[in-house]
């Protein structure tokens, strides 16, 4: 969880899961729609996706033991040469290396170089772990890059390792390592179609589709959308996936009941680590039902391209895993239907 996340955000979100899954079995027992949705908020969603499987395959292969083998570890999905080293040492003492961004620094500097390559990083970092407290000492390294040897400003002066720093000795500590030269993120727009049912017992029912298991956002589910080119673009291809989902084209549909117009709702941005997106949502109010009805939570259904999509309640709604952008969706959505 605290890959690429503060820790003051992760604690709440640990302390629930672990609530719930408190160790591999109960894990590797979950479906993967509640595991989301207990990540839900945090973002990189195949963390998640990885941990649930890498339970599973612990059930599978070692009986629900973790391996205290980093080679084995990093036989897991999701589990790369850091977490493998950070596990083996902390958790069974086993003299390995954990290289994470901060004892990337604080070696870098050492070193002196400007960009340490991975493997250099490693090869270092497993000739200085302490093999009577391999844990202890990867933890130090770790905490000393957090708070002495940080990015801007590093406190030499209180550093125990001054005396034998390169960078501090060449006077190139503020530039080592050198910074990554950004990347251009690029922004695309999607149209969002927003159909809504009156449910029969009183309140909303909204179509919902789930995103294929992998890639981004893999296992969510979202209010159907389409990429556009233009924002301008967005309203005509809003109306055109509205209809194709409830199986008309026509501006009638079957009964003679009209296709409502698309009401267009406020813009939604959100940016992920490597893409920028702008949601232009559309709410299609009171759907006409056709032939081909999506079902609901008890009846599974698939549009033409085998998505699985269904009609959710308010209800449904708060359970089911929905990426942060869509709940925003969703707030706008529920404003508009009060004022409707």
């Amino acid at each position: 969880m605290s890959q690429q996340t503060r820790m003051e955000t992760v604690v709440p979100y640990y302390r629930r899961w672990i609530r719930r899954f408190p160790d591999a079995a109960s894990l590797a027992a979950a479906e993967q729609e509640e595991v989301l949705a207990l990540w839900e908020g945090l973002g990189y969603y195949s963390r998640a996706r990885n941990l649930h499987r890498a339970a599973r395959e612990l059930q599978a292969r070692y009986g629900g033991r973790v391996p205290s083998d980093p080679a084995e570890l990093q036989s897991l999905p999701g589990v790369g040469p850091y977490t493998a080293g950070a596990v083996a040492s902390m958790a069974f003492g086993v003299p390995a290396p954990a290289v994470d961004g901060n004892v990337r620094r604080v070696l870098a500097r050492l070193l002196d170089d400007p960009a340490p390559t991975p493997a250099r990083l490693r090869e270092w970092a497993a000739a200085l772990v302490d093999p009577g407290r391999p844990g202890d000492f990867n933890q130090a390294l770790m905490e000393l890059g957090s708070l002495v040897c940080t990015p801007r400003s590093p406190r030499c002066r209180r550093c125990p390792l001054a005396d034998f720093c390169g960078a501090r000795a060449a006077g190139t500590q503020e530039q080592r390592p050198a910074p990554r030269q950004p990347r251009e993120v690029p922004r695309v727009v999607e149209a969002v179609a927003v159909l809504h049912r009156d449910a029969a017992g009183g309140g909303s029912r909204l179509l919902l589709r789930r995103r294929p298991s992998e890639g981004l956002l893999g296992g969510m589910w979202e209010l159907p959308g389409v990429q556009v080119a233009e924002s301008e673009e967005a309203g005509r291809a809003a109306a055109g996936l509205a209809r194709e989902l409830c199986g008309s084209q026509r501006e009638s549909a079957p009964g003679g009941n009209e296709f409502p117009e698309g009401r267009a709702l406020a813009a939604v941005d959100h940016a992920f680590s490597h893409l920028k997106v702008t949601y232009r949502p559309f709410l299609f109010y009171r759907v006409p039902a056709t032939a081909d009805e999506p079902a609901t939570r008890d009846e599974p259904a698939t549009s033409a391209d085998g998505t699985p999509q269904r009609w959710v309640d308010a209800s449904e709604l708060r359970s089911l895993p929905i990426p942060v952008a869509q709940r925003r969706i969703l707030r706008l959505v529920e404003a508009s239907l009060a004022g409707a």
